[in-house]
């Protein structure tokens, strides 16, 4: 599956953020909101990375505005997550997952998630980054 091309030429914009895994809810949740992710973004030309350390959701999504933002409301009032807080908001020139629908990965650092807590903007984009190298996608 591709993403269409339509979404793909339009002005690009990003958004960072990291959230935590509501009281009660299993961590095999995560596959499964991984796996409707994935349709979704194709659908929407939205692309990005989630990565999820046993407790705790980062993920940079990258796309059209106006699409990314809905989906960014979604996210925020989803019951399956909590404390979402936007680290990072901003017009994207390329994008920096563009093979990926939604690339899925976890993580071992188990305090990396809450250091990049503490950054904002483009720190906190340097952060994800640098932890994106060290991930094997």
């Amino acid at each position: 599956m591709t993403l269409s091309s339509t979404p793909l030429t339009a002005p690009l914009h990003e958004v960072l953020y990291v959230s935590t895994l509501a009281p009660g809810q299993p961590v095999g949740i995560v596959a499964t909101i991984a796996a409707h992710a994935r349709l979704s973004n194709i659908r929407d030309g939205i692309t990005g990375l989630l990565v999820f350390d046993g407790q705790r959701f980062c993920q940079q999504l990258e796309g059209p505005r106006g699409p990314l933002l809905s989906l960014v409301e979604r996210i925020r009032s989803d019951p399956r997550h909590t404390g979402m807080e936007v680290l990072h908001q901003a017009a994207l020139d390329q994008r920096r997952f563009q093979r990926f629908s939604l690339a899925f990965s976890t993580l071992e650092d188990e305090d990396a998630l809450p250091r990049m807590e503490s950054l904002a903007g483009h720190q906190a984009m340097a952060a994800f980054e640098s932890l994106a190298v060290d991930l094997e996608m």
